[in-house]
């Protein structure tokens, strides 16, 4: 089956950035986690961040949260600590996201803003600076 949805995703120091599109489906969900796994080996050895944005994203479905639920186990033991999500207020997103994540909290902090400029912040201000913030991945 072909993957429905997209992604961009890209590291800055010990930070991931990574830009979610579309309704998802379980193809790209799998994508997702195994482009996530290769993206970060290199700054597992080590507390890391990460800046999600979801204003493009519309949902996935149900086959998609229990891949969801393996994203951030694996996250969880590979030293992720913190995860800014950005985006307008919607409660069907902000239950959805509540819904999935509920198992990372105590391990992953997560926090919710509405402009990316709010989250860069808050990571800078625990550690977790960005060198070239910006909203798309780098040409390259």
């Amino acid at each position: 089956m072909i993957g429905h949805g997209s992604f961009d995703m890209w590291l800055d120091n010990q930070v991931l950035l990574v830009r979610i599109h579309g309704a998802w489906n379980e193809e790209e969900a799998k994508l997702y986690f195994t482009t996530l796994k290769e993206t970060v080996k290199e700054i597992i050895k080590q507390p890391w961040a990460m800046i999600v944005y979801l204003n493009d994203w519309e949902l996935g479905t149900p086959e998609t949260d229990q891949i969801a639920a393996e994203v951030i186990q694996w996250c969880m033991e590979n030293y992720q600590r913190k995860v800014a999500i950005v985006y307008s207020p919607n409660l069907v997103k902000k239950l959805q996201i509540k819904r999935i994540s509920v198992k990372s909290l105590g391990v992953i902090e997560q926090r919710s803003f509405p402009q990316e400029d709010e989250a860069f912040g808050w990571l800078k201000s625990e550690g977790y600076a960005v060198n070239h913030p910006y909203l798309s991945a780098p040409e390259g």
